[in-house]
């Protein structure tokens, strides 16, 4: 194998920075310790960006680099952010990546991810024909799904408890940046919604790749959407007294706000989109669908931010961000966290 920085890169000149969102302090037997801290890198053209930043969100038992590369080694979803005039503010959820887990402080963790689920849920054998843009090898052993599985780590066991933390330090982002759009994928898809429900206003929109549905669902290994779209609770108008009675109701923090469903054409998680769709727009939120194949982009599955045409299916939704947010550019730097 030739060393990466021999055999090419990405050459793009862009600021870029990091920093914490801190965990609550707490007492443990040998301490003072930190509660559930939250990574975030940052990067922004080098002369101005738009002036709506984004911030993307993670699934699952993934992390930060899901949007900064791909199994095979091209640039993610983040850098296509970027070129396009964005800065972007990239997460490592709580638990996940760079964001310290211990058990003792923040709770027990699920299980590890295996190889048999990850295959199962991004390469499934019942649409290895329709699945076109997944051109890397399938297989339990090969390079290609040793790439994917790597990043994968354990959930926390609660899943409405870790969904609550992620949604608590997104709105402490929110707070040091200002208006953004919210980019999630997939199980990062709750987190999207509870942090703009914290912080009515400061969501310019949320633009939800392959989120998990449909409403009240159980997620096989993970838990129950107990609140719709959600496993933590959610605020509604009126209040509800059950987590049932969130359906139809006006979710202030979604009112209004730009949403986009994204969805590939191979993917299961489309049949239900709809549904999910349905269920935001209940809320009061401006949802609509963009389905890759209505763009002419067929042959994705749930992976679609780094399967092999990751280039394409970003362009239908850096377009409909700048459609739905209308953001111009401006010679100001977009960030006013701690840089490194």
């Amino acid at each position: 194998m030739t060393a990466p920085h021999v055999a090419g890169g990405h050459e793009l000149t862009v600021r870029r920075g990091q920093f914490w969102i801190p965990g609550e302090r707490v007492a443990a037997e040998h301490g003072t310790v930190q509660r559930a801290p939250m990574f975030v890198s940052w990067e922004a053209p080098p002369e101005g960006a738009h002036a709506v930043p984004l911030v993307l969100v993670h699934g699952g038992g993934g992390q930060g680099t899901d949007w900064t590369g791909t199994p095979d080694g091209r640039p993610g979803w983040a850098t296509r952010f970027v070129e396009a005039g964005f800065a972007v503010y990239i997460v490592d959820r709580c638990g996940h990546g760079r964001s310290p887990y211990h058990p003792d402080v923040v709770g027990p963790m699920g299980a590890q991810f295996p190889y048999e689920a990850a295959t199962a849920l991004f390469l499934p054998d019942a649409v290895r024909e329709h699945q076109t843009q997944w051109t890397f090898a399938r297989e339990i052993g090969s390079d290609d799904v040793d790439q994917l599985l790597s990043p994968m780590g354990p959930l926390p066991a609660d899943l409405a408890e870790s969904q609550r933390l992620d949604a608590e330090r997104l709105a402490t982002l929110l707070d040091i940046i200002g208006e953004a759009v919210l980019v999630t994928h997939s199980a990062g898809g709750p987190v999207g919604w509870l942090a703009a429900a914290a912080r009515p206003g400061s969501t310019a929109a949320i633009v939800a790749v392959e989120p998990v549905g449909p409403p009240f669902a159980e997620i096989p290994g993970m838990g129950t959407l107990m609140w719709g779209l959600t496993s933590a609770e959610i605020a509604c108008d009126p209040p509800a007294t059950t987590p049932e009675e969130v359906q139809g109701r006006r979710i202030p923090g979604l009112a209004d706000t730009p949403v986009a469903v994204v969805t590939g054409g191979a993917s299961a998680f489309a049949d239900f989109a709809p549904q999910v769709a349905d269920f935001l727009a209940g809320a009061g939120a401006d949802a609509r669908r963009v389905h890759l194949p209505d763009h002419g982009i067929t042959g994705n599955g749930h992976g679609l931010i780094f399967e092999a045409n990751s280039d394409e299916t970003v362009k239908p939704v850096i377009d409909w961000i700048l459609s739905a947010v209308e953001p111009h550019a401006t010679a100001a730097a977009p960030t006013r966290g701690r840089t490194s």
